[in-house]
């Protein structure tokens, strides 16, 4: 058994156990069997560069931090003041009030387009980082202030699968369905949202956001975040930082 292989396979199975996902929805995603996963995660199976970015982008994660564990940014909701650290990693630590307003942001969102076929967990990543990004750029203030990495279908937010994680069956559902021939994750909102966290400015900006790019799909939101100024500096992998908006193209920018 090779010594690489199998080392990968531990780390793709304890990040599918870390999200409640089933072999037989990981199979699904990569047009696979699901015997074919099994033996991916015992490490007896050989996985293509392709197979490799497909399980990444499925994690949330970049295919640097899927090879090396060690690159990867670790996800903290903050309870109290974080203790120091023995072990130096990458941390966001999440404040509650940051926490809470992400949860209702998201929960606005899905209460308004989640219902929509072509609303699933891409076209989210994307509406988020577009509500992040184009509030700062207009008013050098954060709504969420999530963390956004480059990756290869545009910017993820870091914090999504965990805070998701935390709202499922209280706050949202999660299904696995299918758009067109694609798989597709959705999240269906189980209550309205709490607006008294989000002041009348951000509702708006939040609403234009939804307007111009409700209506795209995975593939056409990923296309055109490919285009803003932010992404394309910002290395593969890498967390896209908030002050490049300022030199966004003419096209983009909402100032």
């Amino acid at each position: 058994m090779n010594k690489f292989n199998k080392t990968l396979g531990k780390r793709i199975k304890q990040l599918r156990l870390e999200t409640g996902i089933s072999q037989e929805l990981l199979a699904q995603h990569l047009n696979l069997k699901r015997t074919a996963v099994s033996q991916i995660e015992t490490g007896n199976r050989n996985l293509t560069a392709a197979e490799i970015i497909k399980i990444a982008h499925f994690f949330n994660i970049s295919a640097d931090a899927l090879l090396e564990p060690e690159n990867d940014i670790k996800v903290i909701f903050e309870k109290r003041e974080p203790k120091a650290q023995n072990k130096p990693e990458i941390r966001i630590n999440v404040p509650q009030k940051n926490l809470k307003k992400f949860k209702e942001v998201l929960l606005y969102i899905l209460n308004k387009v989640g219902s929509k076929p072509n609303i699933g967990e891409t076209v989210l990543y994307k509406l988020l980082y577009f509500i992040d990004f184009d509030y700062y750029e207009k008013y050098e203030e954060q709504i969420l202030g999530a963390t956004y990495i480059k990756n290869h279908h545009g910017p993820t937010p870091k914090e999504f699968i965990k805070i998701v994680k935390d709202m499922e069956g209280k706050d949202l559902h999660k299904v696995k369905d299918k758009y067109y021939k694609y798989p597709q994750t959705k999240y269906l909102p189980l209550r309205e949202p709490d607006l008294s966290s989000l002041t009348a400015k951000e509702i708006k900006l939040i609403d234009q956001v939804i307007t111009n790019l409700g209506e795209k799909n995975a593939t056409q939101i990923s296309e055109y975040s490919h285009g803003d100024v932010p992404w394309i500096v910002t290395e593969e992998g890498k967390i896209i930082e908030y002050e490049s908006v300022f030199y966004r193209k003419i096209q983009y920018s909402v100032r």
